[in-house]
């Protein structure tokens, strides 16, 4: 029998559970499958189902981590599951079945958790929607009819519709945040290498880091526990954290100095209920004892994306062309979408020397950003500038790139600046829109200080609960 009262808890709680005999890891796995037949024809959440090999995995001896029998998802982009397909979102470069485990998934393994699956991405992971060819649309089960952001939009779907209690995920340029954002859920990109890299081009710019997405802050702080260490041969390990993070969670952060600000990139203003949403937890902050005040980040948004354009287009040519090395053969005509095959050919025409001057000018804009942490603990912005829009309103396949791109812009812009500077930057799903889509706040710390975030969200989770809140894809 399937525990009936699985979507009511979270990660933590579901081990906990089983660590009393309660409930069984094979009870767990049951009601998870149960959960994704219900409702992945609405969300498409779910893109790879390895059931068989999960019931016996739950029925085998597992080790005694803290997420001790939590059925868990693996998005379909980066990490390696033996014996798993990996696809990319992608009709090109597919793999069949990877031969090991990624060092990122050994240590899930060593949680506790349970593998149930693959989660839905975008080819290539390159866009903040997850819809693509070969995988198509993935849902928001607060209207499925909406996206759930990208490129880690199968986990977020997932993990709302209460098919998991959290789910691996990765962020590149928000690609943990935006899909935390959409679907009401903790999204935490965590410090530059805190977690092992998967693939050579997560590490190749230093851009994307792995974690997860949850419903619970605890849950978070508490994988990151179980994953974030360093490896043998790290070249570049971030700061040591003092102790636990889900310590953390419950302490008291103390007053912080925090900045908020809701500048955009193209400069045009965010939407109404962003700016309303930014003064509700501007006030909360206040009432909560913090010193709050307005400041940006001060910097020049259109050169810092030229030059991250500069980085990312040959870094992505790069790994088409290892790819093509590993097949013996380049894409054929049509094989890749619209997204992927712009940035293959934009990035071979790019030559060294203007690759090397927009790292050069990253590095210069970096310092500004990290230079202006010095002034706060905390930076606070809308995750996005508008909530959730509709699925066939942002669709990178409908033909018409530019106009893509615009909608994108407008939607999109505050979450990629900290993946340039490698800092910790956290979304949380603190209000709702009147159509009852979630709002997401995003809170930035110093280089390596998960520890204040953690602090801080444990004490917003307190002041504005939203366990309780529960879509409609949900019953």
């Amino acid at each position: 029998m399937a525990f009936a009262e699985y979507a009511d808890h979270d990660g933590l709680g579901l081990a906990a559970l089983v660590k009393t005999g309660e409930v069984s890891p094979a009870e767990l796995v049951e009601a998870a499958i149960e959960r994704i037949e219900r409702h992945n024809p609405a969300l498409n959440a779910v893109v790879h189902k390895a059931y068989d090999e999960a019931r016996k995995v739950a029925a085998g001896r597992l080790p005694d981590g803290p997420f001790r029998g939590v059925p868990f998802l693996i998005k379909d982009l980066g990490a390696q599951v033996k014996g798993w397909p990996r696809t990319s979102g992608s009709n090109y470069a597919h793999i069949a079945a990877d031969a090991e485990d990624s060092v990122l998934i050994r240590r899930y393994r060593e949680s506790g958790v349970v593998l149930l699956g693959k989660s839905n991405t975008p080819e290539y992971g390159i866009p903040g929607v997850t819809q693509s060819e070969r995988l198509g649309p993935c849902g928001n089960p607060w209207n499925p009819e909406h996206i759930a952001g990208g490129s880690s939009g199968g986990a977020a779907s997932a993990t709302a519709a209460g098919m998991v209690p959290m789910a691996h995920a990765s962020d590149g340029l928000g690609s943990i945040r935006i899909p935390a954002a959409n679907c009401g859920l903790v999204g935490m990109k965590i410090t530059r290498d805190r977690t092992p890299i998967c693939e050579v081009t997560d590490g190749a710019m230093g851009f994307s880091v792995h974690h997860v997405v949850s419903r619970t802050v605890r849950d978070s702080a508490a994988m990151l526990d179980a994953t974030g260490y360093a490896q043998p041969g790290d070249p570049f390990a971030p700061p040591q954290k003092d102790g636990p993070y889900l310590d953390e969670v419950s302490k008291n952060p103390g007053k912080l100095r925090i900045a908020w600000s809701n500048e955009t990139p193209s400069g045009r203003p965010m939407g109404d209920e962003m700016l309303a949403a930014t003064q509700r937890t501007v006030d909360t902050l206040r009432a909560l004892g913090h010193e709050v005040f307005e400041m940006g980040l001060g910097i020049d948004y259109r050169l810092l994306y030229r030059a991250q354009g500069m980085v990312s287009a040959p870094n992505f040519a790069a790994t088409m062309q290892r790819r093509a090395d590993i097949l013996g053969r380049e894409p054929e005509p049509g094989e890749l979408g619209p997204l992927a095959q712009r940035a293959w050919d934009v990035g071979r025409r790019i030559s060294g020397q203007q690759a090397l001057w927009g790292w050069q000018q990253l590095r210069l804009m970096n310092i500004q950003i990290l230079e202006r942490f010095q002034n706060f603990d905390v930076f606070l912005t809308p995750t996005m500038s508008h909530p959730s829009p509709r699925i066939d309103w942002l669709d990178p396949l409908a033909g018409d790139l530019k106009e893509f791109d615009k909608r994108q812009a407008a939607t999109y812009g505050t979450t990629p600046p900290f993946n340039f500077t490698g800092q910790p930057s956290l979304s949380l799903p603190l209000w709702q829109s009147e159509a009852n889509l979630p709002l997401g706040m995003m809170f930035t710390g110093r280089f390596g200080d998960e520890a204040t975030l953690y602090r801080l969200a444990g004490q917003l989770e307190k002041e504005l609960p939203w366990a309780g809140r529960k879509p409609p894809v949900w019953n």
